[in-house]
């Protein structure tokens, strides 16, 4: 049925959201303010919290071409709603992309017929709307303009900084994200985009793209209040205010709001200064005056926050902030992108490529888009710090997206709508509330029952009944929850990790596997120059320790070393990437640059020239060798220019120039890069034979070797011709000239840390772009990776000629002596209680980013078994970090990243924690940001999350406990008409509960890391025994305490005449005021002995709970904690013992003869003793050891030197207790855990070095594949 359709928007994207169509309904409407009117408002305050509910109350369902407001959920585990208003604008056309000037329905750019919004345009009223002139739309002066057109209806909606708008041709809402909808080539790009907009084109188009500004709104204080007053918890919080006034609790009802007002201003202060920053960090220059190209060749100066995508922009030679993302389409930038990436290295722009019509293929002449063009793309944000241009052609970039749209936008928006982090704590805390509120219903029901069979008068029952839940759910709660997070962020500062997202410090508690990033991470940063190894004539020669020297200074392998790299000069310093520093400062070359003056008297831009230094010229020419005769040609000054620069790419593992000797006619192609790669370019015969064996031996060192490759070009290319020649022309067909080999040093943290990381059991993963069997030898040299182990390299390749995808396994050799390396099985011990399972294999994957590919396209289901022992993952890209970290989630590890920030910025947004060690807080790409540039950061903020999170069961379980005591002392006393007063009340909750609750949470982590990780959730068999155990003992002492006063011989009902302390108490408190008779019964025996046991149980339990080692450090070392409980204990024994009349009177307690308070002393010994041999010998010392023991379990996946669980544990008491305390640990619940138990018993796994394994199709979704043994 039409009316029920369910569009997706975004679809296969972050945001993929389900959009469902509504109108609003007259009756419903009218139905639902009726019952907002019977509820007293409270039917508002729940549709205002359920969207969902909201518009299926007010609307009926529609389509979503019809409909007025649109219903949106999340199709991501969270399942959010959210609601939209869809509103309508007046346009003289539909396609932004459309030429008002000549005809509506013909696109500027014959390349974009398709384009998804260019139906709207023919008819103009296709969608059968009739068009309304409404309310002064901001088109009319446009419309007017061109009076020849009808205007047309456009219907929006915002979401999330985002308009959305109808496209007709596909029936559903779409993104207008800017030039790049338009699927345009490079070379379309340069012929019909390049020449600017008119005014009118421009005006048209920002109707659509909205104006060009991330605008970060600062929300009133007003605004901020309302949303946060009006949060469940403050409503319920509102209700139990007006209850307790209405039972004339007006001190406790005072002291909450009082509560109530710290916590919303405390709140609200935090967000505004949120907020605030956010806007300080987005305003700066986000607005500034650029000069944009009109169609006429006119050059107008305008507000950035005009710009529209097409309008051209020419970059100021002295730089700017970049205010829109733009496509350099003309001359060189040199920029700074720290603000995206967290990386400061200024990194070299270059114009977009505009192939030839002879040229133009398919691969050359590619549609434009930002990620893969990111070489020659200006992004919103980043600094430009200088220009490089031609005279008469200035530097000129085409806007391609602007606003939210932007990479910045895009960054920004990440900030302001966060996904909610999903951690099963949380979840939890929800389900044990929820628990609470149905203890508190059975109370509720229990009181009017009670109140009903004594006669008590309906107001009475009422507001007794009500009392109990707001008894049960601790009104503090929230903010002692997040005192712990609080003080753990103080913490972790004030070691020097900056944290931006509070939350994840609970999450990092639970991390079991971290991933390395490699160079600058594991490693230094810095590369040193280790040696040089020539290849002449196909051969190499022995290694030379630099290239230095007078004989080499004309080679081509010093003029690659000294041209093939990405540096500039700024404010006279060489300035670039760390790697083009070392090598070109090993050539002792000197690198000069044009000047602006310099630039202006040529017609074309100055190339930058390297020069050697005076002496290391020959004083006279001299013969060279006969290959270097055709190359050379002596002149008195000896200079290379560089004309053209293809920067590094990551995806192509590659950077090349085009340079030319001074006097020579033809030029120089120079590449450097991977060695895989650059051999893959050459030609055969310049390649040595034992090219591989000696890369290999090097790579097995450690070393990092970089390739350099050179060609003599055609001398038909010249040079306009090489500003527009596609690099694939250029890298091909080269001679190979050698290799550089770098060292790169461990820091001297790395190890050390590593191995506290492997003792916690925590598994540790490399993953990098650099060279796999540097990597693999970088591993072994940092403890990742012991001597002793395995290394299976995994290979695998795509389906070729018919082929299936297959992966061909072999081992890397190990430097200590093992058995054979065919030998797959590694005799060991068997470690494990668990009787079936075969011995465990010390074994570790690794593969590279082309492989890990092909697996994760071809073998979805071998790569979660690859994941559980893949050790390094070399060559991989940006975007397959990002995959990895998905893929290890994906088998329920938690894990943590830990990289310098330059291409990790995806694997560290997406990792549960994300450590960046770059030292720019204008990183935000990162959780975490640490100063300290080692990775001994990563141990610091795992002890602080595991502190931070057993803090937060101790809170929880805490503030659960108190809420329960009470709740029994209420029960009971209600039992007896009685209450506990107004004064006890507050003594509880102010000079117990809050003093308690945020001083227990100051205790710091533990100096170490252990192998045991705390639980992930509250409800899990350690917390629930504990807690269970404790109201078991609670309750238990206080019905003792109840029904053991009533059994005295002194007992006898209390009224104000009552004097039993003189009959056995050597204290004279005989004189009594006659005050009037208590209405509520608080005065009594049974409520004083409840309030003296239940104030020590309060104490015994917070002493219980707040547990030091192994995750935090003891309580004794927390003095706030410590003197507060001791203050309390005196204060209690003081007017326990020694009565004052004042505090008795205050807090309403009676005398009690002295015997009585030693037994009720004596109850509190005995109870304090039960609680702690229950929590710390039962709990701590037999049950974790026995049943809980969930590290131990799964050890052996943790990493593949875990320690073995202690043996001599009978296997029958064992599994009976499992049985018995907690049936459900028997099966590991974590995903890589139930594999590894599968694959401990799979005869096939690991594979053997002669096995093939191949991908096999099936019927259903997904692949399969089998083993075969080469022969």
């Amino acid at each position: 049925m039409e009316k029920e359709d369910l569009k997706v928007l975004n679809k296969g994207e972050e945001e993929e959201m389900e959009l469902q169509g509504y109108r609003l309904c007259r009756w419903r409407l009218a139905l639902v303010g009726l019952g907002v009117l019977c509820t007293g408002g409270f039917l508002l305050l729940l549709l205002y919290w359920m969207p969902e509910w909201c518009v299926k109350s007010t609307c009926t369902r529609t389509t979503a071409r019809d409909a007025k407001v649109v219903l949106l959920r999340s199709t991501d585990e969270f399942k959010r709603w959210f609601l939209a208003r869809v509103r309508v604008m007046l346009a003289p056309g539909s396609n932004p992309f459309h030429s008002l000037d000549t005809q509506t329905t013909s696109p500027s750019s014959p390349s974009s017929p398709s384009h998804p919004f260019s139906s709207h345009a023919s008819p103009p009223l296709a969608n059968g709307h009739s068009p309304h002139h409404s309310d002064g739309s901001p088109a009319q002066e446009l419309i007017s303009r061109f009076g020849d057109y009808q205007p047309i209806q456009i219907r929006y909606f915002t979401f999330h900084s985002t308009k959305y708008y109808w496209n007709e041709e596909v029936q559903n809402f779409g993104v207008l994200n800017g030039l790049e909808d338009l699927q345009v080539s490079c070379s379309t790009l340069h012929s019909e985009h390049s020449a600017g907009l008119t005014r009118n084109q421009q005006e048209y188009r920002r109707l659509f793209f909205g104006v060009n500004e991330i605008a970060v709104k600062v929300p009133s204080v007003f605004k901020l209040l309302i949303k946060e007053v009006l949060n469940p918890f403050y409503i319920f919080q509102l209700f139990s205010v007006i209850l307790w006034s209405a039972d004339e609790y007006y001190y406790y009802a005072v002291a909450i709001v009082f509560m109530s007002v710290i916590s919303i201003a405390t709140s609200l202060y935090t967000i505004k200064k949120q907020y605030i920053m956010l806007h300080d960090m987005v305003a700066t220059h986000s607005i500034v005056r650029v000069s944009v190209c009109r169609d006429n060749k006119d050059i107008e100066e305008i507000m950035s926050t005009d710009l529209v995508p097409g309008d051209v922009m020419i970059i100021p030679s002295n730089g700017t902030i970049m205010p829109c993302d733009a496509v350099l389409v003309s001359g060189t930038c040199i920029v700074n992108e720290s603000m995206l990436t967290g990386e400061s290295v200024p990194v070299t722009k270059t114009n977009l490529p505009n192939p030839t019509p002879g040229e133009r293929g398919e691969e050359a002449d590619s549609a434009y888009n930002t990620e893969e063009f990111k070489r020659h793309t200006l992004f919103c944000g980043t600094n430009v710090i200088q220009t490089r241009f031609y005279t008469g052609e200035l530097v000129k970039a085409v806007v391609v997206r602007t606003g939210f749209s932007t990479a910045k936008g895009q960054l920004v928006r990440s900030i302001l709508y966060p996904k909610p982090t999903d951690f099963k704590l949380y979840r939890d805390a929800y389900l044990f509330l929820l628990c609470l509120v149905a203890v508190a219903g059975i109370g509720f029901v229990y009181s009017i029952v009670l109140s009903v069979i004594n006669k008590v008068p309906a107001k009475t029952i009422i507001i007794e009944s009500l009392d109990i839940i707001t008894i049960t759910v601790p009104p503090a709660l929230p903010a002692a929850m997040t005192a712990g997070i609080v003080y753990a962020q103080r913490r972790l500062k004030d070691i020097g990790i900056f944290c931006i997202s509070p939350q994840r410090i609970n999450i990092c508690g639970q991390i079991n596997l971290v991933c390395f990033d490699k160079t600058g991470t594991l490693t230094e940063d810095g590369l040193d120059l280790w040696g040089v190894q020539r290849v002449e004539k196909g051969s190499f020669h022995l290694s030379e320790e630099n290239a230095y020297k007078e004989n080499l200074v004309k080679s081509q392998f010093v003029a690659c070393m000294a041209t093939c790299h990405s540096l500039t000069k700024i404010d006279g310093q060489l300035s670039g990437d760390p790697l083009d520093l070392k090598m070109f400062e090993a050539t002792g070359w000197l690198l000069e640059e044009a000047t602006e003056e310099e630039t202006a008297l040529h017609n074309r831009i100055m190339p930058t020239v390297v020069r050697p230094p005076k002496q290391l010229l020959p004083p006279e020419p001299a013969a060279s060798p006969d290959q270097d005769m055709e190359l050379y040609e002596l002149s008195s000054a000896y200079e290379i220019g560089i004309v053209r620069q293809f920067p590094f790419s990551s995806a192509l593992q590659r950077m090349s120039v085009v340079a030319r000797l001074l006097g020579e006619k033809r030029m120089d192609a120079y590449v450097k890069g991977a060695p895989e790669v650059v051999a893959s370019l050459c030609r055969k015969e310049t390649v040595p034979e034992n090219f591989a064996e000696v890369l290999e031996g090097y790579t097995k060192q450690g070393f990092r070797v970089i390739a350099l490759a050179h060609r003599r070009l055609e001398s038909k290319l010249t040079w306009h011709k090489v500003q527009n020649v596609n690099r694939d022309h250029i890298e091909t067909n080269m001679e190979f000239l050698g290799l550089i080999i770098m060292q790169n040093k461990l820091k001297a943290e790395t190890p050390g840390v590593l191995q506290d990381l492997h003792q916690a059991h925590i598994r540790t993963v490399m993953v990098t772009g650099d060279n796999m069997l540097t990597a693999i030898s970088v591993a072994r040299d940092c403890g990742m990776i012991p001597p002793q182990d395995t290394v299976i390299i995994a290979d695998a390749f795509p389906p070729h000629n018919g082929q299936a995808a297959k992966i061909t396994w072999r081992y890397a050799d190990k430097p200590s002596k093992t058995p054979r390396l065919e030998e797959v099985t590694i005799s060991l011990e068997d470690n494990f209680h668990v009787d079936e399972q075969k011995p465990q294999e010390l074994y570790h994957f690794a593969m590279n980013g082309k492989s890990f590919a092909v697996i994760e396209e071809h073998f979805p289901d071998m790569l979660q078994k690859l994941v559980l022992h893949g050790t390094v993952f070399a060559r991989m890209a940006p975007d397959q970090k990002t995959q990895l970290i998905e893929a290890l989630q994906g088998v329920d590890y938690f894990v943590g990243m830990c990289g310098d920030g330059a291409n990790d910025c995806g694997a560290l947004k997406r990792a549960h924690g994300g450590i960046s060690l770059s030292e720019l807080e204008a990183s935000v790409a990162s959780p975490f940001t640490s100063r300290t540039p080692n990775i001994s950061c990563v141990p610091s903020l795992i002890r602080e999350g595991r502190a931070a999170l057993i803090t937060s069961f101790c809170v929880f379980k805490f503030m659960a406990l108190y809420s329960i005591i009470q709740y029994i002392s209420v029960t009971l006393l209600y039992s007896i008409l009685s209450n506990l007063g107004d004064f006890q009340f507050l003594f509880i909750d102010i000079a117990i509960i809050l003093l308690i609750v945020f001083t227990m949470s100051l205790n710091p982590a533990w100096k170490e890391l252990v192998a045991r990780r705390p639980p992930s959730g509250l409800i899990s068999g350690p917390l629930l025994f504990s807690v269970l155990t404790q109201i078991l003992i609670c309750l238990g002492f206080q019905t003792i305490t109840f029904l053991w006063v009533r059994h005295q011989p002194w007992y006898t009902v209390w009224t104000p005449h009552t004097d039993v302390c003189n009959q056995s108490s050597h204290l004279n408190v005989s004189d009594h005021n006659d005050t009037e008779l208590d209405d509520h019964n608080i005065q009594n025996f049974e409520n004083t002995s409840l309030f003296y046991v239940s104030c020590f149980q309060y104490l015994i339990v917070a002493i219980v709970f707040s547990k030091g080692k192994p995750f935090r450090q003891p309580s004794y070392k927390n003095w706030p904690f410590v003197l507060s409980a001791i203050c309390l204990y005196i204060f209690l024994l003081f007017i326990m013992f020694y009565p004052v009349r004042s505090i008795d009177e205050f807090l309403e307690i009676v005398c009690v003869p002295f015997e009585w308070r030693v037994k009720l002393f004596l109850i509190i010994l005995v109870n304090a003793a039960a609680s702690v041999l229950m929590e710390t010998f039962v709990l701590d010392i037999i049950l974790w050891k026995l049943v809980f023991s969930r590290d131990k379990q799964g050890s052996f996946v943790d990493t593949p030197a875990a320690q073995t669980p202690q043996r001599g544990i009978n296997l029958g008491t064992y599994k009976c207790l499992s049985w018995l305390c907690c049936p459900r640990k028997m099966a590991p619940k974590a995903r890589y855990m139930h594999l590894a138990q599968e694959l401990s018993v799979d005869p096939d796994w690991p594979p053997k070095p002669t096995t093939t394994t191949e991908a096999k199709p099936r019927p259903e979704n997904g692949s399969t594949y089998h083993i075969m043994v080469n022969s």
